[in-house]
């Protein structure tokens, strides 16, 4: 992976983190690095999952790889924002 790689991932993991923080409803304590952090894990594991249905390669955005990544965010929100309630 290239520097311009690493780039994009950190501002895609940007906006899936901040598509799936939007998605759950009230106030998360909860870090913009480990926003981010969520957000690029959401993307690979989302793109992944896209790819082994067979909807990660279509004709213009892919919507539904999309709205897969922000799904797998908004969970990974919410279960950081329990974690770091209990703290």
């Amino acid at each position: 992976m290239h520097v311009n790689g690493i780039i994009a991932a950190i501002i895609i993991g940007l906006i899936i983190g901040a598509l799936g923080r939007l998605v759950i409803p009230g106030r998360q304590p909860i870090p913009i690095w480990l926003t981010i952090v969520i957000g690029i894990i959401a993307a690979l594991i989302g793109t992944a999952i896209a790819g082994a249905v067979g909807v990660a390669d279509t004709a213009g955005i892919d919507w539904i790889e999309l709205a897969i990544q922000v799904v797998l965010a908004a969970v990974g929100v919410a279960a950081a924002t329990r974690l770091y309630a209990r703290r």
